[in-house]
């Protein structure tokens, strides 16, 4: 039992087997009665007409449709596909400056890339360069180089206060042998 739609009354076959009366016409169960009226049309349930050219002259009558709404069919179906031709062409413009975009990025972060080796490399070979000259005294100043002294003020940063200016005192005055 599916909600108790088998169980509506009046609208099926009783469990016994018979037709209720009010499914049943004038002329009992089965009988071909007019059936109802659709579109307009009034129409007999039968096995199938017996003329041919009837039942196709009768699908004709319950299918076409007025002459404004076949036109409005028309029309929303060249409107639907000049929206769906526009969507996929502008779909195809944004891919395309997408994809250029993507390579301009890409260009610029080689170049960029290209541009921090060169200076790393700079660097590093002025770094090797002065740790190659040592001049007695300036081990201090060199050590000063190396060190960072901005004071942080991060609280998880230990504090390293003292230490700065252990090296700020030893560079501005080294230790005499």
């Amino acid at each position: 039992e599916i909600a108790g739609i088998e169980n509506d009354e009046g609208y099926g076959i009783l469990e016994n087997g018979e037709v209720p009366e009010a499914l049943q016409g004038p002329e009992g169960p089965g009988a071909d009665a007019v059936d109802g009226v659709v579109n307009g049309d009034v129409y007999q349930e039968s096995n199938g007409p017996t003329d041919c050219y009837a039942a196709i002259s009768q699908v004709d009558r319950l299918q076409s449709e007025p002459e404004s709404i076949r036109k409005w069919r028309e029309e929303q179906k060249e409107r639907l596909e000049q929206l769906d031709a526009n969507s996929r062409k502008q779909e195809a413009e944004w891919k395309e400056k997408a994809i250029k975009e993507l390579e301009e990025w890409y260009a610029r972060q080689d170049e960029k890339l290209e541009k921090t080796k060169a200076s790393n490399r700079a660097a590093e070979e002025a770094f090797v360069n002065d740790a190659e000259e040592v001049f007695p005294g300036t081990e201090w100043e060199r050590v000063a180089q190396l060190c960072d002294f901005n004071p942080k003020s991060s609280k998880q940063a230990k504090d390293v206060s003292r230490m700065r200016s252990v090296l700020i005192s030893l560079k501005q005055a080294p230790l005499v042998r």
